[in-house]
């Protein structure tokens, strides 16, 4: 019963932590946030944070990776195919990611935030390519094949985002699955 009422405990901190991170964010550029800041906003000593993060940039990677697990997790209800719906789900997960970051936009976001973000759902998208991949290719055929799907549906949705296609999400996401199975059909007939 203890460690059950430390781990909620654990779990508000954190949430606690993150939140004053959002709040700060809104207002502040990301180098001028300060531990001290955060600590404040949560209304816990800088030994409750360190208990949690290594610094700032360690609950931003944190988050990032939040997202994009929680992004792809709500989408397919943890259920790992290789299909065209799971495809279609992934670039629509991949959409959802990028909207997720409720930090406004200031500049300093931009070049600190874009890469990480990529690099932390890339890593998602693979993880989950991998496993659904498990008993259709060989490993090598794997390690192959998954950067290469993983960066298809990433690079569809990233378009969607950004306002680059003409064309609703869900469209879009039926085209990028229709493109990666048909593309796996034709190496399963080849």
């Amino acid at each position: 019963m203890a460690s059950k009422v430390r781990n909620l405990r654990n779990t508000q901190t954190k949430k606690s932590l993150i939140n004053a991170f959002f709040s700060l964010a809104s207002i502040k550029d990301f180098e001028k946030i300060t531990i001290a800041d955060i600590t404040k906003g949560a209304q816990v000593n800088r030994s409750t944070f360190y208990a949690h993060f290594k610094d700032k940039y360690d609950l931003m990677e944190y988050l990032m990776g939040d997202f994009a697990s929680t992004s792809i997790d709500n989408r397919t209800s943890g259920v790992v195919k290789f299909d065209e719906e799971s495809i279609n789900q992934l670039v629509l997960a991949v959409w959802d990611f990028y909207q997720q970051p409720n930090i406004e936009c200031r500049s300093s976001y931009g070049d600190l935030v874009l890469p990480q973000l990529k690099e932390k759902i890339l890593n998602e998208l693979k993880v989950y390519l991998s496993k659904s991949l498990e008993n259709m290719y060989s490993d090598n055929e794997k390690k192959m094949f998954v950067p290469i799907f993983a960066q298809i549906i990433h690079e569809g949705a990233l378009q969607l985002t950004l306002g680059n296609l003409a064309m609703k999400k869900e469209e879009v996401a039926k085209k990028i699955s229709l493109f990666v199975v048909g593309g796996y059909q034709s190496f399963e007939g080849g």
